[in-house]
């Protein structure tokens, strides 16, 4: 009998170490966001066809026609957020859940908002398997906010609109960071930190990307 190499394809392992330094090629360095994306198993969240590209990075489909960004976006918007671990964010837009999980690593208490009841359904299921018990996922118009929980220390907003919304603006707190993408939905969009200050507002452009739009409304789904 002949032996080869070991394949080490799909040693978890290696492919943890693999996915981690696809992650700080791309400039993802922040070591608390690193450890927070390491302790969130993407495989868990992508599912069906697309589930052994789940450590690829790349955006892959999810439900209700929606996408799961692609991890090195993922862990810069994380990084421009800088979470701190007493805060309380505001993520819109709660896809696949991935986003949120990883959050909750980071910050005291999530509160997470989708328009589709179905991907929130099946994110609250994945939150309660992975004993995430700092989220609280709802289905909402993001758009608008949480106007009862606010105000929020970070809010992150994982679909672009053409400006940042005024009640999110409005939600943040004095000191407080929102990233989100802003464009036209059919253009290259731009990544946006805004930090909320004393008197206004301060807005740092991130990087191009491109994201579903913001749509108001819930849907029927």
């Amino acid at each position: 009998m002949t032996t080869g190499a070991p394949d080490h394809e799909d040693d978890p392992a290696e492919r943890k170490m693999r996915f981690l330094f696809a992650l700080r090629s791309r400039g993802v360095t922040d070591s608390r966001v690193l450890s927070a994306m390491e302790r969130t198993d993407r495989g868990r969240f992508v599912k069906g066809l697309f589930a052994d590209r789940a450590y690829e990075d790349m955006p892959l489909p999810i439900s209700c026609g929606q996408t799961i960004s692609q991890p090195s976006v993922v862990g810069l918007m994380t990084q421009a957020l800088d979470v701190q671990p007493r805060d309380v964010v505001l993520e819109v837009g709660t896809g696949s859940g991935y986003q949120a999980a990883i959050l909750s690593h980071l910050a005291r208490r999530v509160y997470t908002v989708d328009r589709h009841r179905r991907l929130v359904r099946e994110a609250v299921a994945l939150f309660r398997d992975l004993n995430l018990m700092n989220i609280t996922a709802l289905s909402a118009d993001g758009s608008f906010g949480l106007p009862d929980q606010a105000p929020f220390d970070r809010i992150l907003v994982t679909a672009a609109a053409e400006d940042p919304p005024g009640p999110l603006l409005a939600q943040l707190k004095v000191g407080g960071i929102m990233v989100l993408p802003v464009g036209q939905s059919d253009a290259v969009q731009s990544l946006i930190k805004v930090t909320r200050r004393e008197r206004g507002f301060d807005y740092d452009e991130l990087r191009p990307v491109r994201f579903v739009p913001l749509v108001e409304g819930l849907a029927s789904e």
